[in-house]
Formats: C-alpha cells, sequence, structure tokens
C-alpha cells in the first residue's frame, strides 16, 4: 500500500526520482531492447516453420495468421519480455538495493527522514511499468516482420498481403491486453525484487541468495497472473 500511495508523490521528488527513473527506463527498456526484438524475430520465424508442417499451403491458409496473433500478440508479447527483464532488472534491483543494506545505506537514508520506498523503490517500480509495454509493443512488430520475411522468402506469401490479413485478426481488445499486463507485470517485478533487496539483513551471503528468491518468485506471479488474466478475457 504503501508503494502504491508513494506512486501519486513520485512528482515530488523532481531530481532524485526522476533521475532514478530514468536510469530504471535506460537500464530496463532501452538496454533490453536489443535482446527483445531478436527473440520475437526468432521466435515468430520458428513458429512459421512449425506451422507449415501442418498447413503446407501458408500462401492460401488464414489459420497461420490466427495462430501468429494468438501466439504472439495475445500471450508471448508481454510474457517474454517480463521473464527477460525478470532475468535483467529484476535481479539488478534486488541485488543493488541488497548491498545498500548492507553497506548500511539504508540507514543512511531513513536517518535524513527520507522514505526508501518513495526514494528507491518507487522510481525502480515505476520504470519497469514504463518500459514492459514499449517492449511488447517491438516484440509484436518484430515478430511480424520477422515471419512476414520468412513467409515471402520461403513460403511465396506476398508481404504486403501478410500485413493485411495480420491486421484483420488483430482487435482493440488485444492492445488493452498488453497494456493490463505490462502494468501488472511489471509491478510484479519491481515489487518483488525491491522486497527481497530490502529484506537483506547482515550477511553479504544474502545478497545472491535475496536475488534467487526474486527470479522465482517473479516468474511465479507473472506465470499465475498471466492465466488469470488469459482465462477472464477468454469467458
Amino acid at each position: 500500500m504503501e508503494i502504491i500511495r508513494d506512486f501519486f508523490s513520485l512528482y515530488k521528488q523532481r531530481n532524485v526520482g526522476a533521475l532514478v527513473l530514468l536510469r530504471q527506463i535506460l537500464f530496463t527498456g532501452v538496454d533490453a531492447a536489443g535482446l527483445i526484438i531478436f527473440s520475437s524475430f526468432v521466435i515468430a520465424s520458428l513458429i512459421i516453420v512449425q506451422v507449415s508442417e501442418i498447413s503446407p499451403n501458408l500462401s492460401q491458409s488464414q489459420m497461420v495468421m490466427t495462430i501468429l496473433v494468438t501466439v504472439i500478440t495475445r500471450e508471448l508479447a508481454t510474457f517474454i519480455p517480463a521473464l527477460i527483464i525478470i532475468a535483467r532488472s529484476g535481479t539488478a534491483i534486488a541485488s543493488e538495493l541488497g548491498n545498500m543494506v548492507i553497506n548500511n545505506e539504508i540507514e543512511s537514508i531513513i536517518s535524513f527522514g527520507i522514505s526508501p520506498i518513495s526514494y528507491l523503490v518507487v522510481p525502480r517500480v515505476f520504470g519497469v511499468i514504463m518500459s514492459i509495454f514499449p517492449l511488447a509493443i517491438f516484440f509484436n512488430a518484430a515478430g511480424y516482420l520477422g515471419s512476414g520475411l520468412v513467409l515471402q522468402s520461403f513460403y511465396d506469401v506476398d508481404f504486403l498481403d501478410f500485413i493485411t490479413r495480420i491486421s484483420a485478426e488483430l482487435k482493440l481488445d488485444d492492445l488493452l491486453k498488453i497494456f493490463i499486463k505490462s502494468v501488472i507485470f511489471g509491478f510484479i517485478i519491481g515489487v518483488v525484487s525491491s522486497f527481497n533487496g530490502l529484506s537483506v539483513q547482515k550477511a553479504s551471503t544474502e545478497v545472491p541468495q535475496r536475488t534467487s528468491k526474486a527470479v522465482v518468485q517473479g516468474f511465479a506471479g507473472i506465470i499465475v497472473f498471466d492465466i488469470i488474466i488469459a482465462l477472464l478475457f477468454n469467458l
């Protein structure tokens, strides 16, 4: 609750809060964009190869478009970026905050009357949330670009015709679903990672332990909420 409350007071920390937020966005969003795009390109290409075994006549089959939209946009667009962000940013947040506890930096912050939640946690959580949505959009774009190029190069499917047929399959609900997942997944990653980082006590050996717990708990939380959201949208 304190994290949610302090979201609305982030603007008061114009210098420090904005700097931490910007650094988190750069590390989580910008630095991970290349890996997200490459992963999407490869995954989409492999989907086309596998689907070709089920439906050899891909140039005429609309099934491949339905499969691509279902797998890429409705399931993997936020799920894969979230997993990558946990592995990169989640571990970084947990270890960074854990080391700050070990080095008594958290106590120093508190001694100045500053809340470590609003000063350290909220900008990181907000930065992760703001990063996932554009990464999900990049994942979609790269996925359709990759699959379109594979279809055009190896299965005689016109790229513009492919884009037209994909657009017909996409719905406004798909964008809403991506946005909702981005907010929820980003919140889970940021909160779980920060909680585990700040839960370090005295020993430096706790830092890698808490970092591992952050990854496992983040994975579990994302999988559970991904299933819940999928069920809600398909009822």
